[in-house]
């Protein structure tokens, strides 16, 4: 569901939110164990060094996954292969994104005003119009409970705010004020896609993704390894305690982390897991692996169909890598098979993105 059509049906009252809210999670500052060798690496190629990114050598994988733990999008695991490329050591930071908006100039989807039109368009036929007075620039801001509610009522915590946007996480009276270092958030992904033009770079793909986020780890149900996090093993920003009223703080962090505050994984990547959902280039295709299952490896897929239950009357983009509300008593979209799709110009308060760039 769009993030113009969330307004207008939050503005409206006559539809729920259909779109599947993104579930977080983190990863912990212990020490990570030793790195098995993924199967069939490429050796590293002689390459000129990239700033704030990391090397990936291409090389064939297991993606996704057959564990107990994995959901029906995940399954079945099958062998894919991808070319060598760059990725940005960490998610950008709203410094990073600073300093594209003040070159360029560039107006986020969150800080536009919808139009009626792009409001109905989204909504079922037959849905009263929100008024004019509704249609103001805001984006999805997520806010705790004063205690347990149904967990598939999304709108108990999730709220539309005028206001909100990259520069004002959690609406207007909040701001990025020693935040420089975090992720930036309430990012759509045509914002994420634009930024990346403006590097030099671009989102990537599912596969490229899910490769480097692995970290040479063979069929781990994490990306450092088999240990499920807890309130005492921290690996992640995640949430701790029970979602979504009571956060214990157990990882230090009741939203976003700033950058490199865990442990990177076996490749030197930073919040592979928790943090933020990560924006990939790939429409979201919940039947893709299905579609694509057999003894063959696959080659650098790319999904081009979009096939999202939440969001049927328009296009879906896939994010990983879960965000700081994964819990396992909700979701625990943390692991780097996890993946869900969300349109593209939606922006959420545990949204944000990296890119990469094809040597």
């Amino acid at each position: 569901m769009k993030h113009n059509a969330v307004l207008g049906l939050l503005a409206v009252g006559s539809f729920a939110l259909t779109y599947f809210v993104v579930r977080n999670s983190i990863a912990p500052r212990n020490a990570l164990p030793t790195q098995t060798p993924a199967s069939k690496v490429e050796p590293a190629a002689s390459t000129e060094s990239q700033p704030g990114m990391v090397w990936i050598p291409g090389g064939e994988f297991t993606m996704g996954t057959d564990s107990e733990l994995g959901r029906p999008e995940e399954k079945p695991a099958h062998r894919v292969r991808v070319n060598s490329f760059w990725i940005d050591e960490t998610e950008v930071t709203n410094s990073q994104f600073q300093a594209f908006v003040d070159a360029t100039g560039y107006v986020t989807t969150a800080e536009k005003a919808p139009t009626l039109d792009e409001v109905l368009a989204q909504l079922p036929v037959g849905t009263p119009a929100p008024t004019h007075d509704k249609l103001v620039a805001g984006s999805l801001v997520f806010t705790m409970t004063d205690g347990p509610v149904d967990l598939q009522d999304y709108t108990q915590w999730w709220k539309w705010t005028q206001g909100a946007n990259w520069r004002h996480p959690e609406g207007p009276d909040s701001d990025l004020q020693g935040r420089e270092q975090h992720p930036v958030v309430q990012v759509s992904w045509d914002d994420a896609v634009a930024y990346a033009k403006w590097a030099g770079k671009r989102l990537p793909t599912e596969a490229e993704w899910e490769f480097s986020a692995r970290g040479g780890l063979i069929d781990k149900p994490y990306v450092w390894g088999d240990e499920a996090p807890s309130e005492t093993h921290v690996f992640a920003n995640i949430w701790q305690g029970q979602f979504p009223f009571k956060n214990t703080r157990a990882d230090g962090f009741l939203r976003t982390a700033p950058v490199r505050s865990f442990k990177p994984n076996g490749f030197g990547l930073f919040d592979v897991s928790g943090n933020v959902w990560e924006w990939c280039a790939d429409a979201y295709d919940q039947h893709a692996y299905a579609r694509r299952g057999g003894p063959k490896t696959v080659a650098n897929p790319v999904g081009e169909r979009s096939d999202d239950p939440r969001n049927p009357r328009s296009g879906s983009r896939t994010q990983r890598g879960g965000s700081f509300l994964c819990n396992d008593q909700y979701c625990s979209r943390y692991r780097p098979s996890a993946r869900h799709g969300l349109a593209p110009d939606t922006g959420m308060s545990h949204v944000g993105f990296r890119c990469v760039k094809t040597p």
